[in-house]
């Protein structure tokens, strides 16, 4: 080589190197050395760097941390995220231009902060939590990722749609039910702007629960979700609960609760039904007539025992003879009525007389049934006193009188038939029949009777014509039994004393024809 090479290559060297310093010496070339500096200390802890209001590098930490991205996500994103923690975040990276700001957590008990440092056009972000050095404060940050790993995990599992909105009321984060029921009603990706739900923000952080309805996006059905909402420092956190299946039990139970109320405003029996916490949750208007309560009264949805209470005033229900264990007894009723024990019959100083039923229902409800039986039980005594005198008045007769059903069961004697046959067949526990009574007659009889004919009669299977039969007992009495038919197929015996035989007697070609078979 030459000495004019060697002198050609020292000069482009010396070139080379005046042209490279007075690059890196332009405010260009510091700019980036500024940008390579800054990023080499970005390896610890959770740091951002941004060139302008693009993200130009971040911590690994960081970037796990929140999802970022350099060279997509820029300092809006950026500070969209951080705003629930560091509320005081400057809206613009120009904000930190000549000075270094610190911005502090929004909890006081939260001891992290975030330092901005702007050199020129980039602008370092570092977060220091508890003022820990980078090594500790990565791992710190590392468990938390971690923890949010799992928590996101969860969220996007869930089936029911989380969201958060803050005080500008921008969404700034939900999860994967949130994104499919916003398509699902939109037909569109979620906006920040706009939250699939218009609701309410509650204030405090007191939890508020609306329930909203909403068409899909082509109309086709009608879902309802239970949202509810709770404020946490500037968050408002929305949780959106399908409850298509309990608006549809509800609509189901209102529709049946209707038919039943339509099906029992027929009744004349008042009815009354309790819900499980002791309150009138269905009542029909003959109620209103038997109880004398008035209407608002039920409509209020009075307790057990306060509606017991004013059937006592109304004098609906018979006084209790010592008041102060009044609240016993009516605890005494519902339990009863719980087991489905509960019926008594109630005399009221009217005159009026009530069946009163307590039965159970599902879920812990009772229901009470009032029925006004004072015509049935007037009628019932009509009728006891009835039989009572036409009793008394048969006792008065000498003759023997027994009867027999159309089936040949015994429905009535009289004193005479006791003492003659020495019979009570009211002491029996079973029916007595035409059957066993011929059988104790005959026992009790000599032979010679048409006790066959008699049965055939009482059971009718022969002519219904009266007939006559004579009968001796053991002991040499003779009788003259007199069979007829009366009211409603049943059959009268009548047994007379007599002295000497009859001089003549009654028969049919029938009752001919009866006894001849019998003999």
């Amino acid at each position: 080589m030459t000495v004019w090479d060697i002198a050609i290559s020292a000069g482009a060297a010396i070139v080379s190197t005046l042209a490279a310093l007075v690059w890196i010496l332009s405010p260009r070339g510091q700019s980036l050395a500024t940008g390579r500096s800054m990023s080499h200390r970005l390896a610890e802890g959770v740091s951002f760097l941004f060139d302008n209001k693009s993200l130009h590098h971040a911590s690994e930490t960081a970037m796990q941390m929140y999802n970022m991205v350099p060279g997509q996500d820029d300092w809006q994103t950026w500070r969209d995220r951080m705003l629930s923690r560091f509320p005081d975040v400057p809206a613009s990276p120009d904000a930190a231009d000549g000075e270094n700001i610190t911005v502090q957590a929004r909890h006081v008990e939260d001891k992290a902060t975030l330092c901005l440092t702007r050199r020129g056009r980039f602008t370092q972000v570092q977060m220091i939590e508890n003022g820990l050095p980078g090594a500790t404060q990565t791992q710190q940050m590392r468990a938390l990722t971690a923890e949010a790993s799992h928590l996101r995990r969860a969220s996007d599992t869930t089936s029911h749609a989380i969201w958060q909105v803050n005080e500008e009321g921008r969404i700034t984060w939900y999860n994967a039910a949130y994104e499919r029921l916003y398509s699902q009603l939109h037909n569109a990706r979620p906006r920040d702007d706009r939250p699939v739900f218009e609701i309410d923000t509650p204030v405090g952080g007191t939890a508020d629960t609306q329930r909203v309805s909403s068409r899909s996006a082509n109309g086709d059905r009608k879902d309802w979700y239970d949202v509810s909402a709770v404020r946490v420092g500037g968050i408002t956190v929305f949780h959106a609960l399908n409850v298509n299946v309990v608006v549809r039990s509800e609509i189901a139970q209102r529709n049946f609760v209707q038919t039943l109320a339509k099906t029992f405003a027929q009744l004349s029996i008042g009815l009354a039904i309790f819900d499980r916490n002791g309150q009138l949750a269905l009542f029909n208007p003959a109620l209103i007539d038997l109880t004398s309560l008035p209407a608002d009264f039920l409509s209020g949805r009075p307790t057990l025992l306060s509606f017991f209470d004013r059937m006592r005033e109304n004098r609906r229900m018979p006084e209790p003879k010592n008041y102060k264990t009044w609240r016993e007894e009516i605890s005494d009723v519902i339990a009863a009525a719980t087991d489905g024990r509960y019926q008594e019959t109630w005399t009221l100083e009217s005159g009026q007389t009530y069946r009163v039923k307590g039965r159970p229902h599902p879920d812990g409800a009772i229901a009470f049934l009032i029925e006004d039986i004072s015509a049935e039980v007037s009628m019932t005594r009509n009728f006891r006193a009835e039989l009572e005198l036409g009793q008394s008045l048969m006792d008065t007769f000498d003759e023997a009188l027994v009867v027999f059903s159309s089936t040949g069961v015994l429905s009535f004697c009289n004193r005479a038939y006791r003492e003659l046959w020495g019979l009570d067949p009211d002491s029996s526990f079973a029916d007595v029949t035409i059957s066993d009574s011929v059988r104790e007659w005959k026992r009790m009889c000599k032979s010679g009777a048409r006790w066959p004919a008699l049965v055939n009669f009482v059971l009718d299977y022969g002519d219904r014509v009266a007939w006559e039969m004579p009968a001796t007992l053991s002991s040499g009495v003779p009788l003259m039994c007199t069979v007829s038919r009366i009211a409603s197929g049943a059959t009268v015996v009548r047994f007379v004393r007599s002295s000497s035989p009859p001089a003549r007697r009654r028969r049919t070609v029938a009752a001919d024809r009866t006894g001849s078979s019998a003999n």
